[in-house]
């Protein structure tokens, strides 16, 4: 037995005392230092150069070599002052299941190796899906990510509405199956129509309202103009908190156009279905219990670590008719509920123990609050802005990400980024609202503070003013 890889229970222990010592340290220095990447890359590469794997070091300088360079290496998504996508500071009690998922190990992809995983996952989902509005009979799975759950929902939708897509592929519709997604949505749904074998053209771009949000007026026209072509539609995608501005499309009204034209209604709430948990915030959410299936991810506003996805649906059964396969080999089959049967995935970590440790630990009320957080730091970014003449493009009725534009003559928004993102302040980023750059800002850190916002708005102030 190999010591270094399989230390007996003292040295190892030590090793962990040691980690965690290491661990503490760093995240105190991240959360007062800059918050984008201070590496010298080239550097690093000839430092990388120098693990042959020939000759073994001690671990312990590894690991501390490894922890100083991801200190300097990294764009902090754990800094108060992140203020980028939708990927927050990860909650302690998430943090905690990495490390009892890593000692246990335990494979996912069926009831007989992991029974209690399984079982906790399964109950975990059902009480997301019923937050949720999908009543009692909410099933699903969770996932790597949001792509992955929005490539779930494309095969239940495609499965469901052509029952021999599972075997023949597209084949199965009578003329090209196509989709339907605002234009400001995640534009993986691209690559998941390419992945789903459906090619990229199947996924339909509906343009938006001039506020953010889907055009219905534009969904219908699209969605008549391509029966008549002789395509047949299956899908509709309804966002609940658009990656560039965090505004949710119109979901009662897309649910009820999905009825009328017998096409899967899917609610893309990836980061806006983190609201559920907001007794204040649910109702921003009206519509969305109507859905087939959502995709929410737990890394995001329910703050658990990467990448922790979730699929949910009232339909179980579509996910036994989509992935359901027999072998030989897996030590049971258990119709419906062996994540191995009813996924795209097969072996997978033990992604559900976070959500639990954090529901279990804060309860809805908890993470309801870590919510209101955000829209109280986002309302007094945007207020303090507004008082300095900046326009908030978005208005105040998205889901805490506000598109912010400088006054008359500021220097362009791709500068005032770039001033910020070197002086390591804050990290902000360029993005589109309506055909127009604007700087995006998005509170995604439990311990972000209004001191933190008051540093925003100076280096904003300060580097649209700088020449």
């Amino acid at each position: 037995m190999n010591p270094v890889l399989f230390p007996n229970r003292e040295g190892r222990a030590l090793q962990e005392e040691k980690l965690t010592a290491l661990l503490a340290d760093v995240d105190r220095r991240v959360a007062r230092g800059p918050v984008t990447p201070t590496i010298n890359l080239d550097h690093f590469k000839a430092e990388l150069a120098g693990f042959d794997f020939h000759e073994p070091r001690a671990l312990e300088d590894v690991l501390g070599w490894t922890i100083a360079r991801l200190e300097t290496g990294l764009v902090h998504l754990n800094h108060p002052r992140y203020l980028g996508l939708f990927n927050p500071g990860p909650s302690f009690p998430s943090q905690c299941a990495d490390r009892i998922a890593a000692v246990f190990n335990p494979q996912l992809a069926s009831t007989a190796t992991s029974p209690a995983a399984v079982a906790l996952e399964a109950y975990v989902i059902r009480e997301v899906g019923k937050k949720a509005g999908l009543g009692p009979q909410a099933a699903g799975h969770f996932t790597s990510g949001g792509s992955e759950a929005n490539a779930t929902a494309v095969i239940c939708a495609a499965t469901r509405a052509a029952p021999d897509f599972a075997a023949i592929g597209s084949r199965a519709f009578s003329g090209q199956p196509v989709f339907y997604i605002s234009q400001d949505s995640h534009l993986a749904w691209i690559k998941i129509a390419h992945q789903s074998g459906l090619g990229r053209q199947a996924a339909r771009l509906v343009p938006t309202d001039g506020t953010g949000r889907m055009c219905m007026q534009a969904l219908k026209a699209a969605i008549a103009a391509d029966r008549q072509a002789g395509d047949v539609p299956f899908l509709l995608v309804a966002t609940a908190g658009t990656t560039n501005a965090g505004m949710i499309d119109p979901l009662a009204a897309c649910a009820e156009i999905a009825r009328q034209e017998n096409l899967w209604f899917h609610a893309d709430a990836a980061w806006g279905g983190g609201a559920i948990a907001s007794d204040r915030r649910r109702p921003m959410l009206a519509g969305m219990e109507a859905a087939d299936s959502i995709t929410i991810d737990a890394h995001k506003w329910f703050a658990t670590t990467m990448g922790c996805g979730m699929f949910l649906t009232p339909h179980a059964q579509v996910l036994s008719d989509a992935f359901n396969v027999a072998t030989s080999f897996m030590p049971s089959h258990v119709l419906g509920l062996d994540p191995y049967v009813t996924t795209l995935q097969w072996s997978r970590r033990f992604l559900g123990l976070r959500l639990f440790l954090s529901l279990a630990a804060a309860g809805w009320a908890g993470h309801g609050a870590h919510v209101e957080h955000s829209f109280r730091m986002i309302a007094q970014l945007n207020d303090a802005l507004a008082a300095c003449g900046w326009t908030i493009a978005n208005g105040r009725e998205s889901l805490a990400v506000t598109c912010l534009l400088p006054p008359p003559g500021s220097k362009p928004v791709p500068q005032i980024v770039a001033q910020i993102l070197r002086s390591g302040t804050a990290w902000v980023s360029v993005a589109d609202f309506e055909n127009t750059k604007v700087i995006r800002a998005c509170i995604t850190h439990g311990e972000t503070s209004e001191d933190d916002i008051a540093k925003v708005v100076e280096a904003l102030e300060q580097a649209r003013l700088e020449g």
